[in-house]
């Protein structure tokens, strides 16, 4: 049975992304691909109109093109013409400038959605990291760890690794916030009042959950779960890219579509050098096909 094709926005027309979506495109097989965004853009890439590829200018909504294209995008997967979104990297400040109201691609996706609180995951090699938190100035992220939160985000997590990637009772690490997990209230008490609690409701709903464990423990151990959550960006993301930087995948889990991305920005230096490299989205684009892809009969979702 042939399936719907992939969709992939390659981001903002000036950055690496059109580089990179043709690079990667002429490396990994995953079927058919619609490519949305700024024609002249990808031509100029490299990008024609091939076998498994074809290049898609999105309507004129008054928006950036890169804006444009990702409603056109999410729309295709939300009505069954494509199985699964890849973005490349759009510019956030640029975008902003010209009235872009979300903090990204993963906000405004999921409020295409109609999702208000997805969440961002990471896959390098085979360490997967989700955030409780994400771009909030540090000052802030205690107290947004709230025992709700945490608990919502487990339950997303779980059901994504199960319902997308196919893993029948997948276990998950959670980090504390503070140093040492709190050390039993002394350095702070987040993990007794907030992270234990939604760990051990958690247990009780049948999610296989450990914690909260300090975030150094965790990335010590990584192939002793399957996921490790974190509580804010830096303390699942410097570790997770130290480990496989240039090769992570964003995934975002809780949506009703399968979407992942690059894990890095448009790189205008990089533009036409030839230093430009594709390993993260030919990573992003193979976890999308792997993902959009009809589980195994007899696997348990």
């Amino acid at each position: 049975m042939s399936l719907p094709p992939l969709v992939l926005t390659p981001g903002d027309p000036r950055g690496i992304g059109p580089e990179v979506a043709a690079m990667a495109l002429q490396r990994v097989d995953v079927g058919d691909v619609l490519v949305v965004g700024d024609v002249g853009a990808l031509h100029a890439a490299g990008l024609r109109d091939g076998a498994n590829v074809r290049l898609v200018e999105p309507p004129d909504t008054g928006e950036p093109v890169e804006v444009a294209a990702l409603r056109w995008a999410v729309q295709a997967c939300q009505e069954g013409r494509a199985r699964g979104l890849c973005t490349g990297p759009i510019h956030k400040a640029r975008l902003a400038a010209r009235g872009f109201r979300h903090h990204g691609h993963t906000d405004f996706i999921g409020a295409l959605c109609g999702v208000a609180e997805p969440v961002m995951a990471f896959v390098g090699g085979t360490v997967r990291v989700a955030l409780v938190t994400v771009h909030h100035p540090l000052r802030d992220v205690p107290a947004l760890i709230t025992e709700a939160r945490v608990y919502r985000t487990l339950q997303t997590v779980d059901d994504s690794l199960r319902g997308q990637l196919g893993l029948p009772r997948p276990r998950i690490a959670v980090c504390g916030l503070n140093p040492h997990a709190g050390e039993g209230g002394l350095l702070g008490r987040e993990e007794i009042e907030q992270i234990a609690p939604a760990v051990l409701r958690a247990r009780q709903a049948g999610i296989d959950v450990s914690g909260p464990i300090s975030a150094e423990e965790a990335f010590m151990h990584p192939d002793d779960c399957d996921l490790i959550l974190a509580m804010y960006h830096d303390q699942g993301l410097a570790p997770l890219k130290r480990v496989d930087f240039g090769r992570t995948v964003n995934w975002t889990m809780g949506l009703p579509i399968v979407r992942t991305s690059v894990d890095h920005g448009t790189a205008d230096a990089l533009v036409g050098t030839g230093r430009a490299r594709s390993d993260s989205m030919e990573a992003a684009l193979r976890l999308c096909d792997q993902l959009s892809r009809p589980l195994p009969q007899g696997a348990d979702p």
